[in-house]
């Protein structure tokens, strides 16, 4: 037992006082002697024991009132097994109300959201008036760096309301731990209320300030049932308006109870244009295909959509991409090569490309920087030069295609395959050969064959080069011919692909510039060269958005805008390898599409979705809370747990210890109704 005040036991002296009258009030009494006494005998001693008895009792009745009131006036308390003394004086409390998205899960006293709120509220009104307060949810507001005082509090906990922000709670407790050790108050508690999800209660790896007591109070919910679009994507990175596309989406089941007929909604710019039916197991997951044709050119916006209550955020995903994307191909050929070949031919006419044309002479190298594909058609050397600028190209991303000359330099070419870690040029072999294998396990012609025959009818290769193949470079054959040599291989370095064929692209070389394996190969050279944009992006979170850096000084910054129109953010940019990077520094919250925009010109689709961390439903139990804070030794870790009935007695328990005062205020009480019914019962 412990004392608030203890310096009142020095009260405890006055116990001296009915002490000190009851030995003056002591009277000694004298013998009389006279005849036939002895029955006066009898009851002079009879009532001598008597009037001692109840001078006894009443004396002792009266220093227990005395002894009951001075420790009334200590206030003991009996200190919780995790508390430490109660220090006097202000108290500063930060309470933590958890407003992410699945406290708008229910129990049979409502929304947890609401609930939290009503006990952070009994919390408040267990404390005095000069206690301080700071209110912090997972917005991580500027207004949440301050104190509150008792009404105001209240007032601040009733305007919370459901967030799409998503924190750890290691990350919640050293915001208030930082705050409160901030503000100089030595008397410092944390409550903290949550619904405490595994995704994010991290009480495993949970780091604690020891100077501060802490308390969880965990609010269940009557189920964990959630169903929810995880993500989705695209079969092949490439759409375009006119062309069937496939779209798949993964839908999840957190819950436990299994589900018979669910159906998944497509829209795409604002129409629904196809729905799949799914079923799904309890604790599992499963993939839905939606098969449509693309009808718009540019800019697509769509989304995936389910039904699920009463956790809703998750229910509806939304993607967005476009349509009209053009690949920069940079062909050079060599001195003595046409203008008209099979590269030219198949690009210059389609919409698809950007296609730009050099000689070996006159090559502009300021167009490397924007290109995406870069064809090196049977040069006769490669300049240290142009090997410089391939290794540019290479650090920002894309696909290099090395083609040899039959009359190569040898020496420029393998310091340039040397420096670009490609295999090296041997021997021109001038046998006739076939091409024998397709690598198909590579991925490369993945989508192009629906079914492949032994008897194939692949291209003829009357001259190639043979490679000496080193320890440094990573190739990976593509194309093989009969003798197990390498037709085309595919390599990377940095950012960038690098194909490499072993025979010049001519009539006397080889068929394959004319054969029909040609078209799909160089197509998928080309697709290759794309970054996938990413469908969608999460909300509240540093997106970054890699654009081609085609902005000069003097232009207006990019904005990002969202359909709507009353979202209008300029992002932080960077210029890397002249890659442009937006950084959105989670100033986006709100889910939709946007575009990003420079000079009222449109440059990039975008969608936003809440993110999914919430979506797994699964919390911690009161008993595996307890038993978490028992294994890792929390001294300064309590836990109460929400029965429905109002918290304040609770929470004054474990931050002060369970009080006695008034126990011994009725005691008091008790010992002077005592001596009252001594004196007027013995007389």
């Amino acid at each position: 037992m412990m004392f608030v005040y203890p310096l009142f036991l020095w009260a405890l002296a006055a116990v001296s006082v009915p002490v000190i009258i009851h030995l003056f009030n002591f009277r000694r009494y004298k013998k009389v002697y006279f005849t036939n006494v002895k029955f006066l005998k009898e009851l002079q001693q009879e009532s001598k024991s008597k009037s001692r008895l109840k001078e006894i009792l009443i004396l002792i009745a009266r220093c227990l009132a005395i002894i009951c009131l001075v420790l009334a006036f200590a206030q003991p308390f009996i200190p919780s097994k995790n508390s430490a003394a109660k220090i006097s004086g202000t108290s500063a409390l930060s309470l933590y109300i958890d407003n992410s998205f699945s406290m708008e899960n229910v129990n049979k006293q409502g929304a947890l959201l609401d609930i939290a709120k009503t006990r952070a509220k009994e919390v408040i009104k267990a404390f005095g008036n000069a206690d301080k307060f700071q209110i912090i949810t997972n917005d991580f507001e500027g207004k949440h760096q301050r104190f509150y005082t008792k009404e105001d509090a209240l007032n601040a906990i009733e305007d919370i309301k459901i967030s799409s922000a998503v924190r750890e709670l290691n990350d919640v407790l050293k915001r208030q731990s930082d705050f409160l050790n901030s503000s100089g108050i030595n008397n410092k508690k944390i409550y903290a209320f949550s619904d405490a999800q595994r995704s994010t209660f991290n009480l495993e790896n949970l780091k604690l300030d020891t100077t501060i007591k802490t308390t969880i109070i965990p609010l269940q919910a009557n189920q964990v049932n959630n169903v929810y679009v995880d993500t989705c994507w695209f079969e092949t990175p490439l759409q375009q308006k006119g062309f069937i596309q496939k779209l798949h989406a993964k839908i999840v089941n957190n819950g436990n109870a299994d589900i018979d007929a669910g159906s998944a909604k497509l829209y795409l710019n604002k129409q629904h244009i196809a729905i799949a039916s799914f079923s799904l197991d309890a604790n599992s997951k499963t993939e839905v295909l939606f098969t449509f044709e693309c009808k718009q050119s540019g800019f697509n916006f769509g989304s995936v959509k389910i039904e699920d209550y009463p956790i809703t955020f998750d229910d509806e995903l939304f993607f967005a991409f476009n349509s009209k994307v053009n690949i920069a191909v940079s062909l050079v050929n060599g001195r003595n090569q046409s203008n008209e070949n099979s590269f030219s031919a198949l690009l210059k006419n389609d919409s698809l490309f950007n296609f730009r044309s050099f000689s070996e002479q006159t090559i502009d190298y300021a167009a490397f920087k924007n290109s995406d594909v870069i064809i090196l058609n049977q040069l006769s050397e490669l300049s240290s030069g142009l090997v410089s600028e391939l290794l540019k190209f290479t650090e920002q991303g894309g696909a290099l295609v090395i083609v040899p000359n039959e009359k190569l330099e040898i020496n420029s070419y393998n310091e340039a395959m040397k420096t670009l870690q490609l295999p090296r040029f041997e021997t021109l072999d001038t046998s006739k050969l076939k091409v024998n294998k397709i690598e198909l396990a590579s991925g490369f012609y993945a989508g192009v064959f629906e079914k492949t025959e032994e008897r194939m009818n692949l291209p003829l290769v009357n001259k190639h080069f043979k490679f000496q193949k080193t320890g440094r470079n990573n190739s990976e054959a593509i194309l093989m011919l009969q003798n197990a040599d390498d037709f085309l291989s595919r390599n990377k370095l940095n950012n960038a692909v690098l194909y490499l064929f072993s025979a010049p692209m001519n009539e006397s070389a080889s068929n394959f510039g004319k054969h029909a394996l040609f078209v799909p190969t160089l197509y998928q050279i080309c697709f290759s060269s794309l970054k996938s944009a990413p469908l969608f992006y999460t909300t509240n979170s540093n997106v970054v958005i890699n654009l081609k850096n085609d902005l000069s000084v003097q232009e207006q910054p990019p904005h990002i805008r969202n359909s709507n129109g009353n979202i209008d953010i300029i992002p932080e940019m960077r210029i890397v390898n002249n890659a442009l990077s937006l950084f959105t520094r989670n100033q986006i919250s709100q889910t939709g599409f946007y575009e990003v925009s420079r000079n009222n010109s449109s440059l990039l689709p975008l969608a936003f979705n809440f993110s999914r961390q919430e979506s797994d439903l699964q919390s911690y139990s009161a008993d595996e809370i307890k038993n978490i804070i028992s294994e890792k030794g929390f001294k300064n870790l309590s836990l109460i747990e929400d029965t429905g009935a109002d918290i304040s007695a609770q929470v004054l328990q474990i931050a002060e210890g369970k009080k006695l005062w008034k126990l011994f205020l009725l005691l008091t009480l008790l010992f002077i109704a005592l001596e009252a019914a001594l004196l007027r019962l013995l007389k």
